[in-house]
């Protein structure tokens, strides 16, 4: 298959190439340690590298993942098309129809299996515009669906039946939870957290309990609180198993163990998740909040070197989230994660003392409409503080992190 030099993954195998000062002779021999079986000859091999490298000729699938793994990250996300906005759903919604035949059915009390795939339909489509959609009006619509949906609950309804309400009351409570902390209500968020664990028990549904674990995760890393992450991170593993929710549970231990300064951890908590992650199928809907969508391991790398201090690699990476956050006709489809891509060159820039670069990425990282709070200011008091060591008495770097400051205070 011939594509054009100017690939996105071609230009990204360079790259990270460089970014590490390997020959393609290097990252050849990676190839084959990292390979399950003896790969052609080294010499053949090079060759075969610089077809690829030029955007020539596309790595098989299993040449992709190999790639992927030398250079600590998974197929789905470097071998990625760009995407395009008619494949996007970018707060599509729900077609007025469904929508319409769900509540006449539900006044109804007809539930059956068409109903229930109706409301399943809804929950995923609500789960999909998280990243899209403003806050308050979300968790308005989030919140409506799940009393709906509890209501039921109390119906005559078959064992099956019961279990699949339980089952979309659960993920409901996961949204309406996440929706609560990005606004800053952490006490609702909590507690909500806490119904959506049980009712994933009482499902029997571990992707509702896993996710629910990983809030955890979350908010405890957003207060700095990382023997609390490292705990719940471990139970939702336990809770979980192989399911996509463990890669972001791994995700979180690396986090916290880059706090904690522990980098021997930190690979081995990504590894794990690149691994497990490289395994799964791809997802039907990439853009579901509770499915890890395999360009999400480049965030989650991010963070986590940035962190360390591996600052090339993480503002190379940096680049690739804005990358896959934007469509070609410049659509933002992930603003939150755009926002904390930013503030990581902003912290890389700090560092390499450029200053207005640092708060001009700082202030990027405020423009946007979707935030969610607790994250973006964890990542934006790690860029306040950088300015602060690095420039103490300049007022540009003040005003900074005044901003921060009212932006929080006027959203919260």
């Amino acid at each position: 298959m011939s594509t054009s030099a100017t690939t996105p993954w071609a230009r990204r195998m360079k790259r990270e190439r460089q970014l590490r000062g390997w020959t393609q002779r290097d990252c050849v021999r990676r190839l084959q340690y990292e390979a399950s079986r003896v790969l052609p000859d080294e010499s053949n091999m090079v060759d075969q590298w610089k077809r690829w490298e030029s955007g020539r000729v596309l790595p098989s699938p299993e040449y992709q993942r190999l790639i992927a793994a030398i250079f600590g990250s998974v197929s789905g996300a470097m071998f990625a098309a760009p995407r395009d906005p008619q494949d996007v759903m970018v707060s599509a919604g729900t077609p007025v129809s469904v929508t319409t035949e769900v509540l006449s059915r539900l006044q109804a009390s007809a539930i059956d299996q068409a109903t229930l795939d109706a409301l399943r339909l809804t929950v995923d489509r609500l789960c999909a515009d998280y990243p899209t959609v403003p806050a308050p009006q979300l968790l308005l619509e989030g919140r409506s669906w799940l009393t709906r949906i509890s209501d039921l609950l109390d119906m005559r309804v078959t064992l099956s039946q019961h279990r699949e309400l339980l089952s979309l009351s659960g993920m409901l409570a996961l949204l309406v939870g996440c929706l609560e902390q990005d606004t800053g209500a952490s006490t609702h968020a909590e507690a909500t957290r806490r119904s959506a664990n049980l009712l994933g028990v009482e499902a029997d549904d571990h992707d509702v309990i896993g996710w629910s674990y990983e809030m955890s995760c979350w908010f405890a890393l957003t207060r700095g609180d990382y023997g609390a992450v490292l705990a719940a991170s471990t139970a939702g593993i336990e809770a979980a198993g192989e399911r996509s929710v463990s890669v972001q549970l791994r995700a979180q231990q690396a986090k916290a163990w880059a706090r904690i300064g522990d980098r021997r951890k930190v690979e081995v908590a990504l590894d794990q998740g690149r691994t497990l992650l490289e395994s799964l199928p791809y997802p039907t809907d990439p853009a579901h909040h509770f499915i890890v969508d395999p360009q999400k391991f480049d965030f989650y790398s991010m963070d986590v070197l940035r962190t360390v201090g591996e600052d090339r690699i993480a503002d190379a990476l940096a680049n690739e989230v804005l990358r896959s956050c934007t469509t070609w006709d410049g659509t933002v489809i992930s603003p939150m994660r755009a926002a904390e891509a930013w503030v990581s060159k902003g912290v890389i820039a700090a560092r390499a003392g450029d200053l207005e670069a640092a708060v001009e990425h700082g202030r990027n990282a405020l423009e946007g409409e979707r935030k969610s709070l607790p994250s973006l200011a964890m990542v934006g008091h790690e860029l306040s503080s950088e300015l602060r060591v690095h420039y103490p008495h300049e007022p540009l770097a003040q005003e900074y992190t005044n901003e921060l400051a009212q932006i929080m205070k006027a959203d919260a």
